[in-house]
């Protein structure tokens, strides 16, 4: 298996992962993966009602850029990234895009 096809299938575990953990059985608010092929662009969303409150929040957007995963987005309090580095990615092919370019080669990921 090829490193993207393999990245691929780490993210959508990982975030399936998140989903079912955050997920409550028969709750009104659901997690859902969002994937593109044809992109490689992936995110978790989730949505429902809070009672008379509309939910639509995006936790986490990744994508795969020149071979590299790319966190754009972690609006959790559990980095996806860590995770990431638990299921076999290494810390170089991870780029935390939330962090300005110039400050990227200080976080020990890789900078893009």
């Amino acid at each position: 298996m090829d490193k993207q096809t393999h990245y691929r299938e780490i993210i959508r575990r990982e975030l399936k992962g998140f989903a079912d953990w955050i997920t409550k059985p028969n709750g009104p608010i659901r997690c859902e993966v969002v994937y593109d092929p044809a992109l490689d662009h992936f995110e978790l969303v989730r949505f429902g009602w809070d009672g008379h409150r509309r939910v639509h929040s995006v936790l986490f957007h990744l994508d795969i850029i020149d071979g590299k995963i790319w966190v754009q987005y972690d609006g959790t309090d559990r980095p996806i990234a860590e995770e990431l580095i638990r299921a076999g990615v290494p810390k170089e092919d991870i780029v935390l895009a939330e962090q300005p370019a110039d400050v990227r080669p200080f976080t020990g990921y890789g900078v893009g």
